[in-house]
């Protein structure tokens, strides 16, 4: 039994910007809507939010290694400082799976991505390559839709329903950002039941350019020259 941690939080200015990162814990039932936890924002929509990425998932054992790695700034990292909504100990990107459809309370949601990290990160936890180190290293949690929309709460556990693929998210977290390019490996991920539209059209782009695209915009905020691979 995986019983999470629940989080949401509203828009707000945040350092010349506005921002829903800052996630706080909520009790009780809460309505698990096609877009999300209700009560829950999101500032950007573009990348962020959206029936595909309706909720983010963050393994709280993460936590233990960004304060090892980060030993002055220790105290910042606990759940919801990657602004999740969900947090357990016990699922991983190992033994979570893309596509994997999950009850929660009275709702069903499905594995949809790994998280995509970004600049914005960095901004928020004031540490200028963090969505770096969390894609070198695959601790990025994930993304999920929601396929039955109902009430939810933290005391109510995640309990796997279905598993559609072989594909662990951190094997997806491999294909996309740590191996050469591999028009075999992308198809195998592209094959996934319930992978989510932006990550098929990103595989997409790149069988049809036969190229890796530039991740420097996503991560640092400013674009680069040539492809490369993180």
């Amino acid at each position: 039994m995986y019983h999470p941690d629940v989080y949401l939080g509203p828009i707000q200015p945040y350092e010349g910007r506005t921002s829903a990162i800052a996630k706080r814990l909520v009790e009780g039932v809460i309505n698990l809507t096609p877009l999300g936890l209700e009560g829950d924002e999101q500032a950007e929509k573009i990348h962020h939010g959206g029936p595909d990425r309706a909720l983010c998932h963050y393994p709280r054992e993460h936590y233990a290694h960004w304060r090892d790695q980060f030993p002055a700034q220790a105290e910042q990292f606990c759940a919801p400082a990657f602004g999740e909504n969900i947090s357990t100990l016990g699922l991983t990107e190992q033994n979570v799976f893309m596509g994997d459809i999950f009850r929660w309370g009275k709702a069903l949601i499905q594995v949809t991505q790994p998280r995509s990290p970004c600049f914005k990160l960095n901004d928020h936890l004031a540490i200028n390559d963090i969505s770096v180190l969390m894609q070198q290293t695959g601790r990025c949690g994930w993304l999920y839709r929601v396929v039955s929309a109902g009430t939810v709460s933290g005391d109510q556990p995640l309990e796997l329903v279905v598993r559609n693929s072989d594909v662990s998210v951190a094997q997806a977290t491999g294909i996309a950002w740590h191996m050469p390019f591999d028009e075999e490996q992308y198809r195998r991920l592209l094959a996934v039941s319930g992978l989510s539209a932006s990550w098929s059209k990103t595989l997409v782009a790149r069988i049809t350019r036969g190229a890796i695209e530039d991740f420097n915009y996503r991560l640092l905020g400013h674009s680069a020259n040539q492809n490369i691979a993180v």
